[in-house]
């Protein structure tokens, strides 16, 4: 699925109308249809309703909203918001003069000054003061109005997006000056500010609500962003062949593991042996000799000189996909081997956890890395690397820039994991749960990854995969255990039915 920003969106909007042969006051009333069955299928009509309205567009919907309530039995009060007067879209006044029609008295038109209404936990709030068109923060009586309302702990629901959040970047918002809606009701498509963590307060929960904009239109339009979903993985999944053997399914190598630590190199082999891979070798210090042969008897071992540390990781024989880091450890030895690796690899390689952690001890590392190889860094080792950032929309940022700067693809795991291409283009994954976040999970997806790119698929498509697959994992386990019970285990053990799962139409 494709996220767009508001001047696309408005150009798709504008291209719906010339090539469908539909209004623009159309368009208004099916994403007000669409916003209504949505309120209707969550509250019944005996529930106090609050609309707040703005001048444009967003507004037209909302007193559309109001409009179809009332027919269904609901009694809103409504508030439009026409400062001066004479302020209305051409739109949001035909809306207006509809509900005028129907002789309706609780439509109250501010136009200078304005008493707040009584709101209390038992509303619901109709958000449609300012949608994703919004310039500038919200200042003056709206910023009032704005802090009232969250702070009535009345449940709010926003229509497109809250108001006073910008649809795509917010880099100097404050928070408790934008609307802290319970639901969002984005229409068509996605906005991009959805997808980042600081947001989350203020989005809610997000749904997005079809109203027919040309597909073609959708299809045609320029992005760098893009949601990953289902249907995406599936087409990018090869078959399996029925008369494939082992070799024909690629070998992954994964450097992990350290004395205290043999824990990760055993998720990451099981996570790689559940990908399809055809052979797996875990690279680790000698103590983890047992550990691997008893955990993961499926997997090959191959030791390091060392017994408790990894000093030579340069392999001794080909491999498909080589992955680096999960509790391999930064011992001064393991630096310096890990070094010696990147100096001499010459095809694009999976770097996770520990490997990260090196090379934030030593950033001249970076320069060493093979283009298109892949780092998988949670915030705190993108940070170690790159700088503290403070959101997620100044990290994903940072990245951008460093994955071109590098020619690498950045893996930003989060709640929607962000996949960052050197060509600019960023991927967000829809898959998953919060019981992704424990112990080992990353260690998993890093085997799985490895495993997915011995198979031959290129670096950005292996990434995707992974990313989408794991998430996947995590929710068939969290079905089974619940979201507090999960364990990078149990993530592990279910990434051959997420893969199933998603092969089927």
């Amino acid at each position: 699925m494709k996220i767009f920003g508001n001047d696309t969106l408005r150009a798709i909007d504008k291209i719906t109308i010339e090539r469908d042969g539909v209004s623009s006051i159309e368009l208004v009333e099916r994403a007000a249809e669409a916003i209504t069955n949505e309120i209707m299928s969550r509250w019944r009509a005996n529930k106090k309703v609050s609309v707040f309205a703005g001048p444009g567009n967003n507004g037209a919907d909302a007193l559309a909203v109001s409009r179809m309530l009332i027919e269904q039995g609901y009694t809103p009060e409504i508030y439009l918001f026409n400062i001066g007067g004479n302020h209305l879209s051409k739109e949001c006044a035909e809306c207006r003069d509809k509900l005028r029609e129907m002789d309706y008295e609780n439509l109250f038109e501010v136009i200078d000054n304005f008493s707040l209404p009584a709101l209390g936990e038992e509303h619901l709030v109709i958000d449609g003061l300012f949608g994703s068109g919004l310039k500038n923060a919200l200042e003056g009586g709206f910023k009032i109005l704005v802090r009232y309302i969250n702070e009535s702990k009345a449940t709010i629901v926003s229509i497109d997006v809250p108001s006073g959040l910008h649809g795509e970047w917010n880099p100097s918002s404050i928070n408790r000056d934008i609307i802290h809606a319970n639901l969002t009701l984005s229409i068509q498509l996605p906005r991009l500010a959805f997808l980042f963590k600081e947001n989350a307060e203020l989005v809610g929960e997000w749904k997005v609500l079809d109203i027919g904009l040309n597909a073609e239109a959708i299809k045609n339009a320029p992005t760098d962003y893009y949601l990953i979903e289902k249907n995406d993985i599936r087409q990018a999944i090869r078959r399996r062949q029925p008369y494939a053997s082992k070799a024909d399914c690629g070998s992954a190598l994964v450097v992990a593991g350290s004395y205290g630590m043999m824990g990760a190199a055993v998720l990451s082999a099981k996570g790689a042996l559940r990908s399809g891979v055809g052979k797996v070798t875990i690279h680790s210090a000698r103590c983890g000799y047992s550990v691997l042969q008893t955990s993961v008897p499926e997997a090959l071992f191959d030791a390091d000189r060392h017994d408790i540390i990894s000093t030579n990781i340069i392999p001794a024989r080909e491999y498909d996909a080589i992955a680096v880091g999960p509790g391999m450890g930064t011992n001064e030895a393991t630096i310096k081997a890990f070094e010696d690796f990147l100096k001499r690899a010459d095809k694009p390689v999976i770097l996770d956890a520990d490997a990260l952690n090196c090379i934030a001890m030593r950033p001249a590392l970076l320069n060493y890395i093979p283009t298109d190889s892949i780092l998988t860094p949670h915030a705190g080792e993108f940070d170690r690397i790159f700088g503290v950032h403070n959101t997620d929309e100044s990290r994903l940022q940072k990245a951008i820039d460093k994955a071109k700067r590098y020619g690498i693809i950045i893996v930003l795991k989060g709640r929607y994991t962000s996949i960052v291409r050197r060509d600019g283009k960023i991927y967000f994954n829809s898959s998953g749960n919060a019981a992704l976040a424990t112990a080992g999970s990353g260690d998993v997806l890093t085997g799985l990854m490895a495993g997915i790119m011995a198979q031959g698929y290129a670096p950005e498509i292996a990434s995707l995969v992974a990313v989408y697959i794991h998430g996947v994992a995590g929710e068939l386990a969290s079905d089974e255990h619940g979201i507090f019970g999960v364990t990078a285990g149990d993530i592990a053990q279910n990434v051959g039915r997420a893969i199933k799962m998603t092969l089927t139409v």
